[in-house]
């Protein structure tokens, strides 16, 4: 069984004895501007409470509910984006990946490639993200049990790429629903480094007929849990406008209310390590 002990993404380390780093920006870019100012406000809050930042978004959120939602940029306007974002705010980048064939020119600009939950067993795409040498963040499937993330790992370090972490997401329990099992992230931590993903958390999968619904209420206590449970990272989708944001407005988080919960969430890491 491989153990993956640190991961890197950017100047950041990411594993047991590491200080807790922060993923975070809106769901999907939804124009340069938008994705600009995001950055630049969510790195300033990390600089003032100094805690290790790597910005995401996403250039295409190709498992929408609807075939009417909107699904982002694109991939060559969207990386053009981060590629400013990693450039101006100095700050490392993550973004979504959907098919083999578009891990290297991805990995040419950001920093860490992530595989969304639904396809987390997929074999040919998991294994040309390693082969990039880039960080590589696999959300566990809602359908998937922790000890099942061992057979992702062993895909992915297959390709002599030990940088890889996994997220805990949430998982299915009946319809429209996820649940957190909190001892999944203690599990998954024999494998990789776990990331804590609180906002897809609170979702509620097609909740609302042609989008997903969720319950942001219960954002902060989910994140809380999870790094008393001894999540290594925090994902968070954040929004300058959340009830307007063009994909998943019922949980990204409020940029306005972000700071007050981070510090919180800093003063938990700090007491379990």
């Amino acid at each position: 069984m491989t153990t993956i002990e640190e991961a890197t993404i950017g100047g950041a380390s990411i594993g047991r004895g590491f200080p807790l780093v922060l993923i975070a920006g809106p769901c999907v870019i939804e124009s340069r501007d938008h994705a600009l100012r995001m950055a630049d406000a969510l790195a300033a809050v990390t600089r003032r409470l100094e805690v290790p930042f790597v910005f995401k978004a996403s250039f295409d959120k190709a498992n929408r509910s609807s075939v009417d939602s909107f699904r982002g940029v694109g991939m060559p306007k969207g990386l053009a984006i981060l590629a400013e974002v990693r450039r101006e705010m100095d700050v490392p980048v993550l973004t979504d990946i959907h098919l083999p064939e578009q891990a290297e020119g991805t990995a040419n600009v950001v920093d860490c490639l992530q595989i969304p939950a639904f396809l987390c067993r997929q074999t040919d795409l998991l294994l040309a993200a390693g082969r990039t040498g880039r960080c590589v963040n696999v959300k566990k499937g809602q359908f998937m049990s922790p000890e099942e993330m061992g057979n992702t790992v062993e895909k992915i370090a297959s390709t002599n790429n030990r940088k890889i972490l996994l997220t805990e997401r949430g998982t299915f329990f009946g319809y429209n629903r996820l649940v957190n099992d909190m001892t999944s992230i203690d599990r998954m931590r024999r494998y990789a480094p776990v990331v804590f993903d609180a906002t897809h958390s609170c979702q509620l999968p097609g909740g609302m007929g042609t989008q997903s619904g969720g319950e942001r209420r219960f954002v902060g206590l989910l994140a809380k849990a999870g790094i008393a449970a001894g999540a290594d990272a925090l994902f968070m989708e954040v929004h300058d406008n959340p009830d307007l944001a063009k994909s998943d407005p019922a949980t990204q988080y409020p940029l306005d209310e972000f700071e007050k919960l981070m510090s919180g969430c800093l003063r938990i890491a700090e007491a379990v390590r």
